[in-house]
């Protein structure tokens, strides 16, 4: 009778886990990897405005502005990433008119589905915190001419 492979022996494949027994090395994940894929799950999810709150954010738009800077994704999104788990917590802007229960339930379905694929890492929970709706009309300046002249 052929003897079961030495390495695990009674666990059911059900795909890759990070740092499995019997590996040859350790993987680590940076946060700064989980904050850039959560942030951009966060930006994919309609209803999303922005990431961060206006102190941020306003540092945000001066950093863009600096040649060589890159672009900011992990504005804010913070985590605590530990060997085999993650947590995050967004702060987001959502567009005026969108349920704001359902793009915080479609934000934390898209997070949690994307670190866990990219990753390797169960996210055990992802916190948001809405920080400001964004009006139709904040782009643009003032619309409307001033009641004071």
């Amino acid at each position: 009778m052929a003897q079961p492979s030495a390495s695990k022996p009674d666990t059911p494949v059900t795909g890759a886990s990070l740092n499995e027994e019997g590996a040859a090395g350790k993987t680590t994940i940076s946060s700064v990897v989980v904050q850039k894929v959560a942030g951009l799950a966060t930006r994919e999810v309609t209803g999303i405005h922005a990431l961060g709150g206006g102190v941020s954010r306003a540092f945000g738009a001066i950093r863009e502005r600096i040649p060589g800077s890159g672009t900011v994704t992990t504005s804010g999104v913070s985590v605590e990433v530990g060997e085999k788990q993650a947590a995050i917590d967004l702060d987001v802007v959502v567009e005026y008119g969108a349920r704001i229960v359902d793009v915080a339930r479609a934000v934390r379905r898209n997070v949690i589905g994307q670190v866990e694929q990219i990753t390797g890492l169960e996210v055990i929970e992802v916190n948001i915190a809405v920080n400001d709706i964004h009006l139709p009309d904040e782009n643009g300046g003032e619309t409307e001419s001033s009641r004071v002249e």
